[in-house]
């Protein structure tokens, strides 16, 4: 089985999952490009856990884990099955970190928005993977890091959250005006950090100061790109697109690594 490639989507919003636009179909394509996984095994940047934990149940359930939203979203169902025995080779892989084996989360949005997708037909298996929040960055990387040879098993790792997220900065009357300087500036370095293959960059975000403070006040939506650049294996190369920032504050950069 050939290796699989690696995926940070940038997911944005939930309405995402009801839209059709460039950025929709541009996940299609890059799940097309993959190819059909034996499994998904999914860093969501709406799962966070004391302690590192998986999901472990036969059919994990849609959360609709947002407020005042349409209807329609909680309407939608992915109705993907788990893979218990991916979960337990998930925590033998992390030994000896101790990986709780859940079955009560399921599949959140930061997960199914994206998926609805990149794999419509919901017959790929899922997986996530709780990010424990007392760990620092460069632990988030090491686990992915410990999990690299999922992507020679047929499992397809992926991250889904925003390089920059800072919502109470975005201009919600305008999607396309020109990003903030220090928005502009972070997405730039950790992509020019990344294209260079230096995760250790990547990780240590912080010493970009302000820009850094502004483009992440809060780690959850940064942290999915650190397990899937830990996941990378040195010298394979790195596409993005889409990549734009919305609202003046969200990145809706999406990376692709390790593709042919």
């Amino acid at each position: 089985m050939s290796r699989l490639p690696i995926v940070f989507f940038g997911h944005g919003s939930p309405m995402v999952a009801l839209e059709t636009s460039d950025v929709t179909r541009s996940w299609g394509r890059i799940a097309a490009e993959i190819g059909k996984p034996k499994a998904i095994l999914c860093i969501s940047a709406h799962w966070l856990t004391r302690g590192t934990a998986v999901t472990a149940m036969a059919q994990p359930r849609t959360i609709h884990d947002f407020g005042a939203f349409p209807q329609a979203l909680f309407d939608v169902q992915y109705p993907a099955p788990g893979d218990p025995l991916l979960a337990h080779r998930i925590r033998k892989l992390l030994e000896p970190m101790p990986v709780a084996i859940d079955h009560g989360w399921g599949l959140d949005h930061g997960t199914w928005s994206v998926l609805v997708h990149a794999y419509p037909d919901a017959d790929v298996p899922v997986v996530q993977l709780g990010m424990d929040m007392a760990k620092p960055p460069a632990a988030h990387w090491a686990i992915g890091r410990a999990l690299r040879p999922l992507r020679d098993e047929g499992v397809l790792v992926m991250g889904t959250g925003n390089i920059v997220h800072n919502l109470p900065a975005m201009d919600w009357s305008n999607a396309t005006a020109p990003p903030y300087p220090w928005a502009a500036r972070f997405n730039a370095a950790m992509l020019e950090a990344i294209a260079e293959d230096r995760p250790e960059d990547v990780i240590e975000f912080e010493d970009l100061g302000d820009d850094a403070r502004l483009s992440v006040p809060s780690p959850d939506h940064f942290w999915p790109l650190l397990y899937v650049l830990g996941a990378r294996h040195p010298g394979e190369s790195a596409r993005f697109g889409p990549d734009f920032i919305q609202y003046k504050s969200l990145s809706m950069t999406s990376i692709l690594i390790g593709a042919a």
